[in-house]
């Protein structure tokens, strides 16, 4: 069937538009140009200038030629490195000279400063990030000191308070001097753990650095055991994946422990995750510190413990700084809504 429209086309199915087109004349096929941009002025095809007529033509206001124009120009450019329009440079400077100001250092003692063989050979082959490792380790106070200071220059028990304000001359220095050592006895703290001590509610080893990995997970399975233990606190100990794993698996089983502290170590995100992933078993357990790890977590851990945290109902503080803004905001939740039952459940006992 055919369509109406079509019907009307069939009268011009014989033309020859090529006949046609010969016989129009220069102004006809003008007009005829003007037409076809006027029907189609959004041609994709042509330029944005070419889809309509010009409506611009009209006739030069004035005479231009643009061969004297240049020859203007450039007589113009000659002549002008003839004349002397500059002032010319005297030496003569007005106004207050700059004079940058030099920083001096001077170090307060009468002796030549110079590092010890063996350290100034490792900070020079160090790279950053054994750099940061070695601060982290050491403390930055320490750090310092050992730049600033030979062995023969500071004392056997360390710099005196006097001598490190005075580093630089002039300049108000804040010292920072080394925390005192910790008095915990390690393996004696090991065997009242094993034995169930009564009285020990508390361990902290905190700063020991020189304790073995081996022995560090000894402290996590005796523990598995212990029932007096509330507070266990092992911070800056070097311990690593195998004690986080450790400790995990002593969460799994332990119903007495209430704080865990494993702040700056070398715990890497797989440890923690594991850690945290051992908090489903544990109803005992209200405060755990993970911050300050050697390696970031990463957004996949994050989201993982916020996910846990969501599921345990006994975490009320929790030691960790988020890097990203939607696992921080469901851990805040989390944490927030274990507060809410903690004093719920305060209430109700009082209550009754």
């Amino acid at each position: 069937m055919a369509l109406p429209f079509r019907k009307e086309l069939e009268k011009y199915k014989d033309i020859d538009e090529d006949e046609i087109l010969g016989n129009l004349s220069e102004a006809e096929l003008k007009q005829l140009e003007n037409v076809l941009e006027e029907l189609d002025p959004e041609h994709a095809l042509l330029p944005a200038g070419l889809r309509q007529k010009d409506q611009t033509e009209r006739k030069a206001t004035g005479t231009f030629d643009r061969e004297r124009l240049l020859s203007y120009l450039e007589k113009d450019a000659l002549e002008q490195k003839d004349r002397e329009e500059y002032v010319p440079f005297t030496g003569e400077k007005k106004g207050k000279v700059f004079i940058p100001k030099k920083k001096t250092v001077e170090l307060h003692t009468e002796e030549k400063i110079s590092l010890d063989p063996e350290l100034e050979e490792a900070l020079t082959s160090a790279s950053d990030t054994e750099l940061c490792d070695l601060a982290a380790i050491l403390g930055m106070h320490n750090l310092l000191a050992n730049a600033q200071f030979s062995s023969n220059v500071s004392s056997s028990n360390g710099l005196n308070k006097e001598e490190y304000s005075d580093i630089v001359k002039g300049e108000k220095v804040n010292p920072v001097f080394d925390e005192p050592p910790n008095p915990t006895n390690v393996e004696e703290a090991l065997q009242r753990i094993k034995a169930n001590d009564p009285r020990l509610v508390d361990v902290n080893l905190n700063n020991i650095k020189n304790i073995p990995i081996p022995t560090l997970k000894e402290f996590a399975n005796a523990l598995e055991r212990n029932t007096h233990v509330k507070t266990f606190s092992l911070a800056a100990t070097r311990s690593n994946d195998p004690v986080a794993v450790a400790l995990a698996d002593m969460l799994k089983v332990n119903r007495t422990l209430e704080s865990l502290n494993i702040e700056s170590n070398f715990i890497t995100g797989a440890g923690i995750s594991v850690m945290v992933e051992a908090l489903k078993e544990n109803e005992t357990l209200t405060e755990l510190r993970i911050d300050n790890q050697r390696q970031l977590l990463g957004t996949a851990v994050e989201m993982e413990i916020a996910r846990l945290l969501e599921q345990n109902p006994t975490i009320v503080k929790f030691g960790y700084h988020f890097t990203h803004q939607g696992p921080r905001t469901r851990a805040a939740n989390a944490i927030t809504k274990n507060r809410d039952l903690v004093r719920k459940r305060r209430v109700e006992k009082d209550h009754y």
